[in-house]
């Protein structure tokens, strides 16, 4: 592998598409609960439940933490598999509710390492989504890992696709300088080449990626 690979396919991706503005989210808590919401499902369906919960009034740890999970099932309904995250969201609540006083900030204090082995105790939240919460909402230097990125790397023979999520993990963290600001911005253009270009049934004529 080229030892420039990653930077040449950041600097490619971003000419192409310029700044993505993402994650989505008005506060550190509702990029958290984004990223839980959105396994599984489009972020279309999650701004639906986003727009519940603030059509509520709900949008805080301390509405969440006191809200019964099936009302909580309702209001999150767009997002699909509604229950099971409705579960997710109580847990993430009440982890930060006893390990943070319910604070993002408080959260956004600890060491990182520290914060991703605590994230990854409580029950639904796996590395994908640690690690979303992690970069987005606490602004902490990591590369999130998803399906969109595996399949690109996996295309491209820079990794086969069965790797783990640590292997690809470790390449992004070995290769680029550890930035919030480009790791944020890296992972958004990945996500748009995949579903732009790099799809299930790919469309590589025209693909900023393609020749390189």
């Amino acid at each position: 592998m080229k030892h420039n690979i990653l930077e040449t396919i950041y600097h490619r991706l971003f000419t192409a598409y310029g700044p993505q503005h993402w994650w989505p989210g008005d506060s550190p808590f509702e990029m958290a609960v984004g990223a839980i919401l959105t396994q599984n499902t489009n972020w279309l369906n999650v701004e639906k439940a986003i727009k519940n919960l603030k059509h509520t009034r709900a949008l805080s740890t301390k509405a969440l933490d006191v809200m019964p999970a099936a009302e909580l099932s309702g209001h999150i309904r767009p997002v699909g598999y509604y229950n099971i995250k409705a579960k997710r969201l109580k847990n993430l609540v009440n982890f930060l509710m006893e390990e943070y006083q319910g604070s993002m900030k408080k959260m956004a204090k600890e060491n990182q390492t520290v914060i991703r082995q605590k994230l990854l105790f409580v029950n639904g939240i796996g590395p994908e989504t640690a690690d979303s919460i992690i970069l987005y909402a606490l602004e902490k230097p990591v590369f999130v890992i998803d399906a969109y990125t595996k399949r690109i790397l996996s295309r491209h023979t820079i990794l086969h696709h069965d790797a783990s999520y640590e292997t690809y993990q470790k390449l992004f963290h070995q290769k680029l300088r550890r930035d919030v600001s480009r790791f944020n911005e890296y992972h958004a253009l990945m996500v748009r080449l995949a579903k732009d270009f790099c799809r299930p049934k790919p469309r590589c004529s025209g693909c900023p990626l393609e020749r390189i």
